[in-house]
């Protein structure tokens, strides 16, 4: 872009952090420390495939060795040691245990809830619909969001391909922070300004081990109701609303937590990350570059973005406005307050052998559509929680038929599951 500027800087990761940077931005500029700044985040994840895939060697510049961007934020360990020798460690073996989990708690059968999840995602597709920068414009009723075939296998059940993000895209967006001295002095016309009113940053317990349940995002519940707090608004008094769309349980996780009835609010601005497009950590930033232009055309109206990172793990919200906030931005970092709620014990080896209960399941597929690996976070009688898994294809194939939450089983001393 040809800009000197006094200071680049590179996140951490997590799909959190675009609404963290404009907390942390939007506190700078307040304190006085920033003028202007440009957020940016941008994907080429399928060219990169194809090139790969094709052997062909992209002639794309790189810094130079030291010229090392400043690092804002700091990485949270959000696997633990048991996860990962379990193998437990991707958002698309974890979103789906948090579903079964989610669907035991509604009391639906698993026929009832997939067309629940059908008609769900379906709606975020008419959204991406008419979103003219979304990369999947053709909407999808809820039969072939849930039908499996060459175009849908499953990936890790209940979740078939068209209820995961799509992370194989080439999108960037950005947006641009200042002061309303910064912006009258470049003359930028107020009916162009948004304005940034609240914002609180939170986590999860670390781990998913130690969570209290598969069916609650208690940091969610804390961190989006301190921010409207702050915001001096209600959920049902914000019009504008995006939440993190990486997988169905997210959606109805935050949905949840915030109080939002998913069946009457339109909840997403963009598509989300299926069908707008989820370009890794930086789905939120088009959230956000969507709200601001939205807002210009609605400058009474409030809007809402929750951003999420890791496996529900981390969270960032934020409360905009064209009308500006009466007391400047507020912000908050409860997370004091989430790191005293409740968190399980979690029991390993000889220590979890014996009979268990299942609390949250999925099932991985292989990429020929076969069910290969049963995964289960199971309870003690004694409420700790152990892990296990099973390369059993039979086991597998039986856990996709019918509800597996609350079913006693065994594990063995090496975690594996045995029925």
């Amino acid at each position: 872009l040809g800009i000197e500027a006094a200071e680049l800087a590179e996140s951490a990761p997590g799909g959190n952090s675009p609404q963290s940077l404009v907390n942390r931005t939007a506190l700078d500029i307040a304190a006085g420390a920033v003028d202007v700044a440009i957020l940016a985040g941008a994907e080429a994840f399928r060219t990169f495939m194809k090139a790969r895939r094709e052997g062909v060697t992209l002639d794309w510049p790189k810094a130079d060795d030291d010229d090392l961007p400043v690092r804002i934020g700091e990485e949270l360990d959000m696997t633990s040691p048991a996860e990962r020798e379990r193998g437990i460690v991707m958002p698309v073996q974890i979103y789906p245990m948090f579903e079964t989990a989610l669907r035991a708690a509604a009391g639906r059968t698993v026929a009832e809830h997939q067309a629940h999840l059908g008609k769900l995602w379906s709606d975020l597709s008419h959204v991406a619909a008419g979103n003219p920068h979304a990369w999947i414009r053709e909407p999808k009723s809820p039969e072939e969001i849930t039908t499996i075939g060459p175009k849908n296998r499953m990936i890790g059940f209940p979740y078939p391909k068209l209820m995961n993000s799509n992370s194989d895209v080439d999108m960037g967006a950005s947006i641009i922070m200042c002061s309303v001295e910064a912006a009258r002095r470049m003359g930028i016309d107020e009916d162009r300004w948004v304005f940034p009113h609240a914002g609180t940053d939170c986590h999860e317990h670390n781990f998913v081990s130690n969570r209290d349940t598969f069916a609650r995002t208690p940091a969610v519940e804390l961190g989006g109701a301190r921010a409207l707090q702050l915001a001096g608004v209600t959920i049902d008094e914000v019009e504008l609303i995006d939440l993190y769309s990486c997988f169905p349980s997210a959606v109805q996780l935050g949905a949840q937590s915030l109080g939002i009835d998913l069946a009457t609010r339109q909840w997403s601005r963009t598509g989300g990350l299926p069908f707008c497009g989820g370009p890794w950590n930086n789905y939120p930033m088009h959230a956000i570059a969507t709200m601001v232009g939205e807002l210009r055309e609605l400058p009474d109206a409030r809007g809402l973005v929750w951003a999420n990172g890791g496996y529900a793990t981390k969270h960032a919200f934020g409360v905009y406005s064209a009308t500006p906030p009466a007391d400047g931005f507020r912000y908050d970092h409860p997370q004091d307050e989430i790191d005293a709620l409740p968190r399980r014990e979690l029991a390993v080896g000889a220590d979890a052998a014996g009979s268990v209960e299942i609390e949250a399941y999925s099932v991985m597929f292989s990429r020929e559509g076969e069910p290969e690996t049963a995964l289960a976070a199971c309870l003690l009688a004694d409420g700790r929680r152990a892990w296990g898994t099973s390369g059993d294809r039979a086991l597998a194939s039986a856990m996709c038929d019918g509800e597996w939450v609350g079913v006693t089983v065994r594990l063995d001393d090496e975690g594996a599951l045995l029925v």
